[in-house]
């Protein structure tokens, strides 16, 4: 391609790039650094982090996914990575982990839930387009087996995708997030996640970061034995100083088939256990945020809206955190079968909606994303 048809080619991307061409000076869309594909070829990479590995550090990289699953664990550890898949039906990133699972055969170390993810960010100004990112590890063949059975597993957290401490500035666009417990962990920054889905149970989104959802299913999976509550939306431990943590705006809050109706709670108060100088025990400054705009609720939302969570007290002993004294959860403008108004959900006043744009939610970050012409065009 000559130079002037280079320059039309970008000119294009840049008017179909949504909110126009916000892309900062040296960082080119035009065109791929690198390619995986599943297939052996002269020209690509076969696995993901090999692609990462070889990319220059402190410069925008794009790495175009094929078709297919790629079967490995992926750890972003350079800023400026983009990912760009075939699709998120046509490109998956899959990994089996779990935190009760043995580091090493026969060992006494487990993973922990922290070490789980199928792909971990940790690094800022990371980019995820056009994929499907899944632990696949059996959740609910461990959950059918009775309380008290030999074999059931104990530590059944399996990440599907981390942002970690070091990440900001993180957009995932057109992705699709599939677990079951703790689907996302989204430990710090600022992520903006759009068009996009996200399936799993029990506290499924959950961490410190300030995370924005626009336009993006929270889909609720089932249990296989009856409970009075199947899961949990969110599990937010934002810390008190952080005026934003999830926030949901112009979502939908969708099931699979057998989650029942008024089983699922918006969200739970995630205190975790610290370190103090006096002591380990739950962080009474994570004084979790959740907030749902303009959101769909099917009726597998809970009608009292939110639930307690328990912790480690000072002295040892356990707590419960309450949901309307020990976090900040509120909804506004909420419909379908499962909005309902009553004392337990707390909601938002007209007056105080101007402060949860998108610009004010990202502290005035604009994050650069790709349109659907846009993604054609780059991958051709």
């Amino acid at each position: 391609m000559g130079v002037q048809g280079r320059l039309l080619r970008m000119l294009a991307l840049c008017a179909m790039l949504l909110g126009g061409c916000a892309t900062p000076p040296g960082q080119s869309v035009d065109r791929i650094d690198a390619r995986v594909l599943s297939a052996q070829s002269d020209n690509a990479f076969t696995s993901i982090q090999a692609a990462i590995d070889a990319a220059p550090g402190g410069q925008p990289w794009t790495i175009f996914i094929g078709p297919g699953v790629f079967e490995e664990r992926v750890i972003i550890n350079k800023p400026g990575i983009r990912l760009v898949g075939s699709g998120k039906r046509n490109t998956t990133i899959a990994y089996a982990r779990y935190a009760g699972e043995p580091v090493a055969p026969g060992s006494e170390e487990t993973w922990g839930t922290f070490r789980t993810a199928v792909v971990e960010v940790l690094a800022p100004d990371v980019s995820l387009f056009d994929l499907t990112i899944e632990n696949t590890y059996d959740y609910p063949a461990d959950d059918k087996l009775p309380k008290g059975h030999p074999d059931k597993i104990r530590g059944t957290q399996a990440v599907a995708l981390k942002i970690a401490e070091q990440a900001d500035r993180t957009v995932l666009q057109r992705v699709t997030l599939l677990g079951y417990q703790d689907t996302l962990y989204a430990q710090s920054g600022r992520t903006y996640v759009l068009d996009s889905e996200i399936a799993g149970h029990v506290d499924f989104i959950f961490g410190a970061g300030n995370v924005l959802f626009e336009y993006t299913d929270v889909i609720s999976r089932p249990r296989a034995h009856p409970m009075t509550f199947t899961g949990y939306v969110t599990a937010p431990s934002t810390l008190i100083e952080q005026e934003y943590g999830f926030t949901f705006l112009n979502c939908r809050l969708l099931r699979e088939i057998g989650v029942p109706d008024n089983s699922v709670p918006l969200g739970r108060p995630w205190h975790p256990t610290t370190t103090f100088d006096d002591g380990r025990y739950a962080n009474p400054n994570a004084i979790g945020k959740s907030t749902f705009i303009n959101t769909f609720m099917d009726g597998h939302i809970a009608k009292v809206g939110w639930s307690s969570m328990g912790g480690t007290a000072k002295d040892g002993s356990r707590k419960r955190f309450m949901p309307l004294t020990d976090a900040r959860f509120s909804e506004f403008g909420s419909y379908g079968p499962g909005a309902h108004s009553n004392t337990d959900r707390p909601q938002i006043s007209a007056a105080e909606l101007p402060l949860y744009t998108k610009e004010k939610a990202l502290n005035d970050w604009t994050p650069t994303t790709l349109s659907r012409q846009a993604h054609r065009l780059l991958i051709q």
